[in-house]
């Protein structure tokens, strides 16, 4: 994410840009989630911005989010889901893998779930979907998202502490290890489909 542009939404809205950036990404509107928390840690370790104001904005709109793919999950069910998803970036590939893996864990699903692109969107819509309990949901979405949002934007806060890297930098380096991400998810599925074949 260009800081600069950051920096001009927040200037101009406040801190409920931050809000709705995250709800977006939460809800399958893409937006760059993992980044925008690690950018904010590393200019509240700047002392750009008031790490409380981020901290509270970044879970609010991640939570709101949350509720909100469940409301839509369960009082429009899979239908819709299958219908719109796909402008939601939710596929079809995407929906059965999750809908394996929710019967299978899905409490951790909610829990841990944010730290998977692709599965932090759907599992909302999914827990609505199958009518999970509402209240377990919020719990472990509430939880989740605070195990999710700290430990990113301190990685961030830390970073931006004791490397002086110029902050335009940064969309690189995150481009690299998203590469690097890629290259190594590919090897992981030749080295299993191997093992298989063997």
């Amino acid at each position: 994410m260009d800081t600069s542009i950051l920096f001009s939404y927040v200037e101009s809205y406040g801190y409920v840009i931050i809000f709705v950036f995250l709800f977006f990404g939460i809800v399958g509107i893409p937006a760059p989630e993992e980044s925008l928390l690690f950018f904010l840690g590393i200019i509240i370790a700047r002392q750009q911005l008031l790490w409380e104001y981020c901290m509270i904005a970044s879970w609010c709109g991640v939570v709101v989010g949350m509720i909100t793919a469940y409301g839509i999950g369960r009082f429009f069910g899979a239908p819709f889901i299958q219908k719109y998803g796909k402008y939601l970036g939710i596929k079809e590939e995407k929906w059965e893998r999750t809908k394996q893996l929710f019967h299978r864990y899905g409490k951790w699903g909610i829990l841990f779930g944010y730290y998977i692109p692709g599965v932090r969107q759907i599992s909302p819509y999914m827990a609505g979907v199958i009518h999970f309990p509402f209240r377990s949901f919020l719990l472990l979405a509430s939880l989740g998202a605070t195990v999710w949002i700290v430990p990113v934007m301190l990685a961030g806060m830390l970073l931006g502490r004791h490397m002086q890297i110029p902050l335009f930098y940064f969309p690189l380096i995150g481009l690299t290890l998203f590469v690097l991400f890629l290259f190594a998810t590919w090897i992981g599925q030749r080295l299993r489909k191997k093992s298989l074949e063997n």
